[in-house]
């Protein structure tokens, strides 16, 4: 009896990584218009164009959510810059700084990736978790073009 139960633990932890996402983000981005992709983290994935610009920044919606004191929490992240590549060490006091004036989002470092990052009650309704996208994505292409010039990389 134990052997079957032991082989189907296993065979679930070795399976990969969730695509299914989150039901109510997807309600919420199709309610939009949002076309988006749901990553192998079970992410949305969702490219802003910046046509007149000639420009792209990808924006991801987290498919989970955390718990903190029974508020549930969800992030939208965009990548800006690489650690290294765009000396983010050296701009940390920077951002820390700009960080303080920021009203929704802040500057985080996850890996070798510079993010934005709004963390917000996964409550929010369409409209607001699309100007939460509008925010991420404009505010991490901006920093982009500060720190990478024309650059278009992320």
């Amino acid at each position: 009896m134990r052997l079957p139960l032991l082989a189907a633990i296993l065979v679930a932890l070795a399976a990969p990584p969730s695509t299914a996402g989150d039901a109510s983000v997807q309600a919420r981005l199709d309610a939009r218009g949002i076309k988006y992709e749901i990553d192998r983290d079970g992410d949305y994935r969702v490219v802003v164009s910046y046509k007149s610009e000639n420009r792209t920044q990808l924006v991801f919606v987290s498919g989970a959510t955390e718990s903190i004191q029974g508020l549930l929490v969800r992030e939208v992240f965009s990548p800006a810059g690489k650690v290294g590549a765009d000396a983010i060490a050296g701009k940390a006091l920077e951002l820390l700084n700009e960080n303080r004036t920021l009203k929704v989002g802040a500057w985080e470092v996850a890996g070798d990736v510079l993010y934005y990052v709004i963390k917000l009650p996964d409550n929010i309704d369409a409209a607001q978790l699309e100007a939460a996208i509008d925010i991420a994505a404009e505010t991490a292409d901006n920093k982009e073009i500060e720190l990478s010039g024309n650059e278009d990389a992320l």
